[in-house]
């Protein structure tokens, strides 16, 4: 069973999940309105991978007799400077929500929540390759910033990525 403060914060992390979700689709869409299919492809599948990890808070708080409460979600930023910039910020958010795990790791400890310390390493696993991910694309852009056509070859190599449902969404094992 969840402590109260341990159920709160399980609760703010999915909403912040969500917000991850709605940032991304933000994202997404500055993308698409900058012909930029394969940048957009990149967000879009981020903001599923965001829309699972909520989905997995969720199943856990409960599966451990707690409940989910949603709060509303502030909106997200909408224009960006450059694809270098918008990739930035997700890199600066990713950092951002790796913090919130590890609080959340240090919430269970001190409480001596075992079950959730055990639950929450998969999403620091997850934080490593999350950072990872936005900082190599920030990475490519630096590299090709001053290059002609640099960007669309970046584009292009984003949109190859792909995305597989976790089995409790449906996708395959």
């Amino acid at each position: 069973m969840l402590s109260d403060k341990m159920q709160a914060a399980l609760n703010q992390q999915v909403n912040a999940e969500l917000f991850s979700a709605y940032l991304y689709y933000s994202m997404m869409n500055y993308f698409e309105s900058k012909s930029l299919p394969g940048c957009a492809h990149w967000m879009k599948l981020q903001a599923l991978e965001e829309m699972t990890h909520a989905r997995k808070l969720e199943a856990f708080v409960n599966e451990r007799g707690g409940r989910i409460l949603l709060t509303p979600i502030d909106g997200p930023e909408t224009e960006w400077a450059s694809p270098l910039a918008v990739f930035e910020e997700a890199y600066k958010h990713e950092l951002k929500v790796t913090k919130m795990i590890n609080d959340l790791v240090d919430l269970a400890i001190k409480e001596s929540d075992h079950a959730t310390n055990n639950f929450l390493q998969w999403f620091v696993g997850e934080q490593v390759e999350e950072e990872a991910s936005a900082d190599e694309v920030v990475q490519k852009l630096k590299l090709v910033d001053s290059t002609q056509g640099g960007l669309f070859m970046v584009d292009r190599e984003l949109g190859q990525r792909a995305f597989n449902l976790p089995p409790e969404f449906g996708g395959g094992a």
